[in-house]
């Protein structure tokens, strides 16, 4: 009976979902890991002017094989150097199997130029 309720519980934790914010850093971490880098632009910076916390997002075009991509990425949470500014040109890592999977920055790397 012991070793049901133990396998029970093993196949419960594994299947437990991971809460949105661990989900977006694994994703970030593997872009990171095995992306390719292409030139992008940062086309706009949406932050609250009411200096309530809220999304840090950047939105950013970048080009693969011929296709445009534009993809916002929220960077509140990560410590990239540099500053986003409308206009500046950044690196984006995009996963090669996926182009439209990209980042402009992750906890180990920025493609914003200090």
């Amino acid at each position: 009976m012991t070793l049901a309720g133990a396998w029970v519980w093993a196949k419960f934790k594994r299947r437990r979902r991971k809460d949105p914010a661990e989900l977006e850093r694994l994703r970030r971490l593997d872009v990171n890991r095995r992306g390719r880098i292409s030139t992008g632009r940062i086309v706009e910076l949406i932050e609250t002017e009411d200096g309530r916390p809220a999304p840090r997002l950047v939105v950013y075009t970048y080009e693969v094989a011929g296709v445009t991509y534009e993809a916002a990425q929220d960077v509140s949470g990560l410590a990239a150097g540099g500053q986003y500014l409308p206009g500046q040109i950044a690196s984006v890592k995009y996963d090669p199997k996926q182009p439209a999977n990209s980042i402009i920055a992750c906890e180990g790397w920025s493609g914003i130029i200090a």
